[in-house]
């Protein structure tokens, strides 16, 4: 068992933080944490939040914490249903353990060996909200070029509907709105408690990561998109609704399936 060495003194800690149901499949957190495993930048905490999973998920993520000897990493448990209650019980526990930058993924996404580093060059542009963007993941789904051209297109439509969306216009805003992924977002501890926090809510009710962004523009402009923290992001829930539902979801939940936690 590899034995990994204690943070370098003298360096902002930075933890990462992991929501997780049910993802103990192929294409699952495994990945993910093999994929956190083989950063560039070895110097952070995980913290994976299981978020209530019956398939033995909890269990991928220890034996491997086991068996790689990661230290630093560690599984905690949030009973209240929803992506907002388990990223907010991640990321205070993270700040519980001293952590002073905060990034989150989630356990289907895969960020390349330069994640972490890229994250510290973010913050270190003096930004204290980090938001990244997403490539589609093409190893778990088949995903043609044209998909993958018209995912692209898909987001950037989203994000440039966002700055004129309703709800994410009022004079309380000092700066103008950018998308930021939950599954790929980085914050300061600091700016994360004044903010509030990401809102213990289920994601079928508020998208938790527009509610942080908004909360953290009544506060501050320094934050923007850093097009060098990206992660690859599983497209299962096109594969399953369609683009245009998809849209509808991410939009303003105009599309409302019964099942939303697709895997």
């Amino acid at each position: 068992m590899v034995t990994r060495a204690p943070e370098p003194a003298g360096r902002r800690r930075l933890a990462v933080v992991v929501p997780a149901l049910n993802e103990a499949h192929e294409h699952g957190i495994l990945r993910t944490l093999e994929a956190l495993h083989a950063q560039d930048d070895d110097d952070f905490d995980l913290v994976v939040v299981d978020n209530g999973s019956t398939d033995g998920t909890p269990d991928v993520v220890r034996k491997a914490i086991a068996e790689w000897g990661r230290l630093r990493w560690q599984v905690v448990t949030e009973d209240q249903k929803g992506t907002g209650a388990a990223a907010d019980t991640g990321m205070r526990a993270a700040i519980a353990l001293g952590a002073e930058l905060l990034a989150r993924t989630d356990a289907d996404c895969l960020p390349p060996p330069s994640w972490i580093r890229s994250v510290r060059e973010a913050f270190a542009s003096g930004d204290e909200l980090v938001a990244g963007r997403l490539v589609p993941r093409d190893d778990d789904l088949p995903v043609s070029r044209l998909q993958q051209g018209v995912l692209s297109f898909a987001l950037w439509a989203s994000s440039t509907f966002g700055k004129f969306r309703p709800g994410n216009q009022d004079e309380g805003y000092l700066g103008p709105y950018v998308m930021t992924p939950g599954c790929n977002m980085a914050i300061t501890a600091s700016l994360y408690e004044r903010a509030g926090g990401f809102p213990r809510t289920r994601i079928e009710d508020v998208h938790e990561d527009r509610a942080l962004v908004n909360a953290v523009r009544r506060l501050t402009t320094r934050y923007a998109e850093h097009r060098a923290v990206w992660v690859r992001a599983s497209t299962r829930r096109v594969h399953a609704w369609g683009l245009v539902r998809t849209l509808g979801w991410y939009a303003d939940h105009r599309y409302r399936p019964e099942i939303v936690d697709i895997r």
